[in-house]
């Protein structure tokens, strides 16, 4: 197997005395996709918020392609290939689709330092952030949605959306925070088909609480209870331990 494109050692995040994640380690890698599952309040979204640079660690390491990361701000993570979606939907929703993307894509436009004539470039006339844009809305599937306003679209190409938006910004690693919530089946189906399409040229982690996706997605899982790891292995190896099932699975798995 290649090497880790994150990888991320024995973090913890610490309010006060409270530790919403003790001692948790994951490696991501190429063309697989890791699932972080938990009842509420494992402490899945705080990792997430660590490894995005969105929360400094307590302690602990974190690097993206071999740069340690831990402590830097979200910018500069972004900036060294990690692109995240949130819970709630994150997007402009009185702009369309194409503008939605693009913005994110000129996020990686590199501009002459005190060059008041970048000013007044119009958007539209930036030809490499556009090449972003429309490779993206083409990868997430909303090509024929490219120029309908964002608040009109159905929530399951609202995720599509912010999916296309971080892909804008030319990620090696995906960190996806409960991608499917509120998705009824066909949408969820969609989704699922989306992940399995982008995992070959990403690392990818998947928080979610749909096991039925989970299963048909994850490559490995991690099972977090109380911001600890009780269970990491391959997804047949954790619907096999007795304690997953005892503390979040249950019988039905």
């Amino acid at each position: 197997m290649s090497a880790a494109v994150l990888s991320a050692q024995q973090l913890t995040k610490r309010f006060g005395g409270l530790a919403a994640v003790n001692e948790v380690s994951v490696d991501l890698f190429r063309d697989r996709i890791h699932a972080v599952i938990g009842p509420n309040g494992a402490g899945k979204s705080t990792l997430t918020n660590l490894l995005s640079g969105d929360l400094p660690p307590t302690s602990g390491r974190i690097t993206i392609g071999g740069v340690e990361t831990a402590g830097r701000p979200a910018e500069m993570v972004s900036r060294l290939g990690l692109g995240r979606s949130y819970q709630k939907t994150n997007i402009f929703l009185p702009f369309s689709v194409w503008d939605n993307v693009r913005l994110a894509a000129q996020s990686r436009e590199r501009h002459q330092p005190f060059n008041p004539l970048h000013w007044f470039t119009r958007a539209s006339g930036l030809a490499a952030a556009n090449a972003r844009c429309e490779r993206a809305i083409e990868l997430a599937g909303l090509q024929h949605r490219a120029h309908t306003i964002a608040g009109t679209i159905s929530h399951g190409e609202q995720r599509q959306l912010e999916i296309a938006m971080t892909l804008a910004t030319e990620p090696t690693v995906l960190l996806l925070d409960e991608p499917l919530a509120g998705m009824g089946q066909a949408e969820a189906e969609t989704m699922v088909a989306l992940l399995q399409k982008l995992k070959k040229d990403h690392a990818m982690m998947l928080v979610e609480h749909d096991m039925d996706a989970v299963f048909a997605l994850a490559d490995q899982l991690t099972v977090m209870v109380n911001g600890q790891v009780i269970a990491s292995g391959t997804p047949a190896e954790v619907r096999a331990d007795e304690g997953v099932q005892a503390a979040y699975l249950g019988e039905e798995h």
